[in-house]
C-alpha cells in the first residue's frame, strides 16, 4: 500500500514537474522514472501510473478551459463524436495521457527486471 501512495505522489509531483519544461510527452517521462525506482507488483504498475495522470491531465485541461469559458474544448468536442461537451473532451484526455503513462510504467517495471539480473 505504501509503494502505491509513494508511485502515485511521485508521479504526479514528477510529472507537473517536468510538464513545465518539456512537451506532453513528459507525463511518461515520469512514469518510466517512477517505475524504474518504486517497485511496483502486478497490475499496480498499470493503474497507479495511469490515475495519476487521469487526474493531472483532467485536472489541467478544466483549469486552461475554464479560463476561456470552454470555447475551445467546445469546439474540438463537437469536431470528436462527443457531442459537444467540453467536460467529455477533458476526460478523453485524461485517458490518452493515462494510458501512455501506463503502458510506459509497464516497460520501466521491464526494465528494471533486465538490469537487476
Amino acid at each position: 500500500m505504501k509503494a502505491t501512495t509513494t508511485n502515485f505522489t511521485a508521479t504526479l509531483v514528477l510529472a507537473i514537474i517536468l510538464s513545465l519544461f518539456l512537451p506532453w510527452w513528459s507525463v511518461m517521462i515520469a512514469a518510466l522514472a517512477t517505475a524504474i525506482f518504486i517497485p511496483m507488483k502486478r497490475s499496480a504498475v498499470f493503474f497507479v501510473p495511469f490515475l495519476a495522470i487521469l487526474l493531472f491531465w483532467t485536472m489541467y485541461s478544466f483549469i486552461l478551459s475554464s479560463s476561456n469559458d470552454y470555447t475551445l474544448a467546445k469546439r474540438i468536442a463537437i469536431l470528436l463524436p462527443l457531442g459537444g461537451n467540453p467536460f467529455a473532451l477533458m476526460l478523453v484526455t485524461g485517458i490518452v495521457g493515462g494510458f501512455a503513462a501506463g503502458v510506459t510504467a509497464i516497460f520501466g517495471k521491464q526494465l528494471r527486471l533486465v538490469f537487476k539480473k
